[in-house]
Parts: structure tokens; C-alpha cells; sequence
């Protein structure tokens, strides 16, 4: 009830009407059944306006950090990510990371749309990085569809490290479905599964403009199993 309300009546029509959101390709979602979107992550406010723009519950998963927040400021985070529906995840690696996973299944397997950063973490520049193959499992198990989403500016609009986002008409891409049915056979092959999410990442490349890195974005941070918005896989 909290998400619908924060999306409808409370956070939503202030954000729209402060950004203004320049959204393309929305159709290509499909109405029902099991939904991947897969994004690229410039900035914190990509978990935001991503639900914003999309009809349907979008469950995304977020460090374990915004929900242990103490102060104002971090009863409010906290309270702003339980009630969006956000999932809490250790980033400490290992089965915390299955754990993000496994929640996320769990959605597709009720019909549910789930968000996910293939790169696993913000994009430390800008640029496009290689994917984790935690989607291409999530895809595998679930069997659902993947809509690619380019955010093209949320970077200029919230760079990393700053709390206050500037006011500036946001700019979002959503693709064409990737049905990766062919594959269904092929559950636990590792090759399969980079191809997959090679193919994913080709397609955000192509939507964003961003030049693609092929290598991973935390080699450029401190290492991390997990990014600051989605489980990344290996």
C-alpha cells in the first residue's frame, strides 16, 4: 500500500512535475508475466525514477547500509526504502549475494517485475562496464523476458556523492523484450550465461550511447560482490 501511495499521491506527481521524465519505448513492457528490466546504473536516483515511470510494482534490491541509517535522516531512508518495497542486501559476498538473487527469483516466479544492474555497481565514470552474469542466472531460472532500460542523464542530474539532485528533465530508454527461451536447457552453463549477458549489455550499449568498458566497474572501486542498487552475480 505504501509503494502505490508514495508512487501515486505522495513522491510521484512532485517528480514528475519537477523532472519531467522524456520516457521512449515504454510499450515494449509487457502488461503481465515475469519481467527483467536490466539497466544501466549512473546514479542513486536510477532505483527512483525507473519505478517512477513504470505502471507496474518494480522490486529492486539496495545495500544493507540505507536501511541501518541512524538520525532523521536515516529513519527516513529507511523508511522510504521498506515502504517502495526495496529489498536490503549484505554486500559482504558470498550467499548474502545468493540471498539477493533468490528474493529476486522469487518475484519472477509470482509474475512480478524485478530490477537489476548487470554491472553490479555505479558506473564509476560514466562509461558502460562488462556485465555480471547474476541476470543471465535470474533470466535462466525464472525464464522471463529482459526489457533493456538506458538511463541517459541521471548521472548529470545525481552525480555520485551528491544528495541533492539537480532539476533537469530525465531521459530514459526502454527496449524491445530479449526472450532467451533458447536457452532454457542450458541452466548452470557458464558460457551460456556470459553470452546472455553479453547480449543484454550489446543492448544497453546501443540504447545509452555509453562507451562499453570491458571490464568489471568494481576493479575501478573497492571490491565488492554487490552493487550500490542490485545483486551483480559473478
Amino acid at each position: 500500500m505504501f509503494y502505490w501511495l508514495l508512487k501515486y499521491v505522495v513522491l510521484g506527481p512532485v517528480l514528475k512535475l519537477l523532472f519531467r521524465p522524456d520516457v521512449r519505448g515504454l510499450p515494449h513492457l509487457p502488461r503481465s508475466g515475469p519481467v527483467i528490466l536490466a539497466c544501466n546504473h549512473l546514479s542513486f536516483s536510477d532505483s527512483i525514477f525507473t519505478p517512477l515511470v513504470v505502471g507496474r510494482r518494480v522490486t529492486f534490491v539496495a545495500k544493507a547500509e540505507y536501511f541501518t541509517g541512524k538520525g532523521i535522516k536515516g529513519w527516513l531512508m529507511r523508511q522510504f526504502f521498506s515502504g517502495t518495497g526495496t529489498i536490503p542486501v549484505d554486500r559482504s559476498g558470498g550467499k548474502a549475494a545468493q540471498a539477493a538473487l533468490d528474493t529476486l527469483l522469487r518475484v519472477l516466479r509470482e509474475g512480478g517485475v524485478a530490477g537489476i544492474y548487470p554491472e553490479g555497481t555505479r558506473s564509476p565514470d560514466g562509461r558502460l562496464y562488462r556485465g555480471k552474469t547474476g541476470v543471465a542466472r535470474l533470466v535462466l531460472e525464472s525464464g522471463a523476458l529482459v526489457v533493456p532500460v538506458a538511463l541517459l542523464n541521471t548521472d548529470e542530474i545525481q552525480p555520485t556523492g551528491t544528495m541533492i539532485p539537480k532539476i533537469k528533465r530525465v531521459r530514459m530508454r526502454f527496449g524491445e523484450p530479449l526472450d532467451f527461451s533458447r536457452y532454457a536447457q542450458a541452466k548452470g552453463d557458464r558460457f551460456v550465461e556470459r553470452a546472455i549477458t553479453d547480449e543484454i549489455m550489446f543492448e544497453l550499449m546501443a540504447m545509452s550511447g555509453r562507451e562499453y568498458v570491458d571490464i568489471y566497474a568494481g576493479k575501478l572501486k573497492s571490491p565488492s560482490p554487490l552493487g550500490d542498487g542490485a545483486p551483480a552475480g559473478r
